[in-house]
């Protein structure tokens, strides 16, 4: 028996709101944790990606202004 024959003979209600709140109660815990993960590694991507850019910045700019440095 498939899903489609399984879910014929019920009302549209209970295809498209009781499974989905069910699979969110069941699953949100885990749902939420995925996001908070997902959000917080693209937050550490930002930092690191704006650390490295003012690092490349610091180090062009005091190269230029000690052009004639020995280091």
């Amino acid at each position: 028996m498939d899903a489609k024959g399984t879910l014929a003979g019920l009302p549209w209600w209970v295809t498209w709101i009781v499974i989905p709140v069910i699979a969110l109660v069941v699953f949100g815990g885990l749902i939420a944790s995925l996001v908070g993960f997902l959000v917080g590694l693209l937050f550490k991507v930002l930092v690191f990606v704006a650390l490295v850019g003012g690092v490349v910045y610091l180090v062009r700019r005091f190269k230029a202004g000690s052009s004639r440095s020995d280091w």
